[in-house]
């Protein structure tokens, strides 16, 4: 018995400095910079993440730093933030992309979303609108659906990359109304979003900052929206449901993460932090400026969300029979 007494008492000494240091950690963090991990610069996750950073920055009187990760989506930030120290000193704002369809998508994907990633909000989602050329001779969805339907060939798509928010948007209309489409791929929404413009697409699913000043010139007729319920700031454009295309929803989001292993109080503070920021009005309005809804919660409500996501895109993804590599 005096052999394990003073093995016992080490461990309860041990017990006794974690439970006062691990509640401390939430005072003293951050005691330096943070970094964001994100895609590329000039994206709405870039956005989003430089508008929370400088709300963060001036909450904890700590730089906060957007460290842009171009390339295979926002995959390689992903799989960087994954293998960072779990200290909460690296964030990552992963999307719908990087953490619901790259799983289907890839087959040597780096990281394992659920295992590497934990939840700490979701924190916007945006839907896209499908648009047509203004030349097609159809004024809704049901017409357009008919068009493309008469059609010799599949009618074409102006997709902003494989595998992203809208080609698999497009895959989505595709399935839903059996309409068989080709998917052209460009580098980004406006050239996209030039394409149906110049006629050299019939359509194109597009956040609504990239479609919509076309639409409002009546350039590009914009035949439904991807949400549940109308936009505020496009309240003539009907949901999919309404428009004749029931399921025919599909939002791009944004949530933040960290590294699997970050402590509980560190998680805690940056999901109390973020939430209270995404319920600030000007937060909000930041957000609706980019076609966007703030979307805050719990971890616990993130991770069920990933999860329901991830299902959805895995069905739509392997009708589609799409892979990347």
């Amino acid at each position: 018995m005096s052999r394990k007494r003073p093995i016992t008492l080490i461990a309860a000494a041990v017990t006794a400095v974690l439970i006062t240091v691990v509640p401390g950690l939430a005072e003293t963090y951050p005691s330096r910079y943070v970094r964001i991990i994100t895609a590329g610069a000039g994206t709405f996750h870039d956005v989003v993440a430089r508008d929370l950073g400088q709300r963060l920055s001036e909450r904890w009187h700590q730089g906060v730093i957007v460290e842009n990760q171009a390339g295979a989506g926002l995959t390689i930030g992903t799989a960087i933030a994954a293998k960072a120290a779990p200290d909460g000193y690296t964030l990552l704002l992963a999307d719908r992309g990087s953490l619901a369809a790259a799983p289907s998508l890839y087959k040597n994907l780096r990281y394992d979303p659920i295992r590497d990633l934990r939840p700490i909000t979701l924190v916007a989602r945006a839907p896209a609108i499908l648009a047509v050329n203004a030349k097609i001779p159809v004024a809704d969805l049901r017409q357009f659906i008919e068009f493309a339907k008469e059609q010799r060939d599949p009618v074409l798509f102006a997709s902003a990359g494989n595998g992203s928010f809208p080609h698999l948007t497009g895959l989505l209309f595709s399935q839903l109304a059996n309409v068989p489409v080709q998917a052209v791929q460009f580098r980004g929404g406006s050239e996209a979003a030039t394409a149906v413009l110049g006629g050299h697409a019939n359509f194109t699913v597009l956040s609504s900052p990239a479609i919509l000043p076309l639409v409002n010139a009546g350039q590009a007729k914009a035949l439904a929206i991807t949400s549940q319920r109308r936009m505020a700031g496009a309240p003539n454009i009907p949901t999919g449901t309404e428009a004749g295309l029931p399921g025919f929803e599909a939002e791009n989001w944004v949530g933040m993460m960290v590294p699997t292993g970050t402590p509980d109080a560190i998680a805690d503070k940056l999901n109390r932090d973020i939430v209270e920021i995404l319920q600030s009005e000007d937060m909000r309005e930041r957000l609706r400026a980019q076609g966007a809804e703030a979307a805050p919660g719990t971890p616990a409500l993130f991770a069920e969300f990933i999860a329901s996501e991830t299902s959805r895109l895995k069905k739509l993804i392997e009708n589609a029979g799409l892979r990347i590599d």
